[in-house]
């Protein structure tokens, strides 16, 4: 099946990437559901994991099925790069009660296998009450599940953005577009999706607004219902790096030549890194891992470059070649 979303003269110009913490917050709860989603975060939940039994997950997970629609109104968009997690429950807060009460009955209409259970309809009594129990429950497992953490995840998230603007600025909107994700193919004049939805939306002015997302692995995920700003959320870049450096196959002779801890620095800059994303990744004071850049750098394997207020790090040719354990193309 395939979704295609068609852009018009001026939706070119309103395409803007964005950070959402509420969204991760609200797909971190499908990697407790479900199995096929938790290859890359098996460390985070087992530090989660204590935390569950706090958790009256109910109203959230009834409203977010497997299979089906789960209202927009839980994950607004974030209206420029300063929003911040206590902005969009603001958001979700002052949400219109009619709004709710239509979103949270096509939530409990839309979806496919077992019918919402008698319970959920219960929703549907008061969108007031209902609309500040699931603003407030968002809020709670923004606090223990997510918060804990959000340092490192922003870093990911932010790192993917960086990378595909840059992109976007050496080749062009097309170029960037189609790298995206492979399941999301440029056209020339519309994304097409490949995926479980089907149909044709026009965006019609409005733009597309672009989210990487931590928890989203393995899907891509369209939103395109009004009142909503068009979106595309797509599994964001190294998040196999997330919560542990990946090894490869050349680690032990890269250690051997560098040190193990200089090697490990070194293969996980295959993305720009700050220090500070470096620390919390690999578990190192940022004076350490500073040190050590300064030697990298010193031998050329990794580039360095500034970016607003930190310094990105990033394997040069010859670090990426050994890293990689294969000359890297020119």
């Amino acid at each position: 099946m395939r979704l295609v979303l068609v852009f018009g003269r001026d939706d070119p110009a309103r395409v803007r990437f964005a950070v959402s913490p509420l969204w991760e917050t609200l797909v971190a709860l499908r990697v407790l559901l479900e199995p096929r989603r938790r290859s890359y975060h098996l460390p985070w939940l087992d530090l989660v994991r204590p935390d569950l039994d706090r958790l009256d997950l109910w109203p959230l997970l009834v409203l977010s099925p497997r299979t089906g629609w789960t209202p927009d109104f839980l994950t607004p968009a974030p209206a420029g790069p300063g929003t911040d997690i206590a902005d969009q429950l603001a958001q979700v807060r002052a949400t219109a009660p009619e709004q709710v009460a239509q979103e949270v009955r096509r939530s409990l209409t839309e979806r496919s296998g077992e019918p919402a259970p008698e319970a959920a309809w219960r929703l549907l009594d008061d969108p007031v009450a209902t609309r500040g129990v699931l603003a407030d429950l968002l809020e709670r497992c923004w606090q223990l599940l997510i918060a804990p953490h959000w340092p490192r995840l922003r870093d990911l998230l932010q790192a993917d953005v960086l990378y595909h603007t840059r992109r976007l600025g050496d080749y062009g909107l097309e170029r960037m577009l189609d790298d995206l994700d492979p399941r999301a193919h440029w056209t020339g004049h519309s994304i097409l999706i490949d995926g479980p939805a089907a149909g044709r939306h026009r965006l019609g002015g409005a733009g597309l607004l672009l989210m990487p997302s931590v928890f989203a692995w393995p899907d891509l995920a369209a939103m395109i219902d009004p009142p909503a700003q068009p979106a595309l959320v797509y599994p964001a870049r190294g998040i196999a790096e997330l919560w542990q450096p990946a090894p490869t196959q050349h680690s032990e002779a890269l250690a051997r030549l560098l040190g193990r801890t200089r090697a490990a620095l070194l293969e996980s800059l295959a993305e720009p890194a700050s220090t500070h994303t470096l620390a919390r990744r690999h578990g190192l004071a940022p004076s350490t891992v500073s040190e050590h850049m300064a030697t990298l750098h010193g031998a050329r394997l990794v580039t360095r470059r500034r970016h607003r207020h930190d310094v990105l790090y990033q394997q040069a040719p010859l670090g990426a070649e050994l890293a990689n354990g294969e000359r890297k193309p020119l």
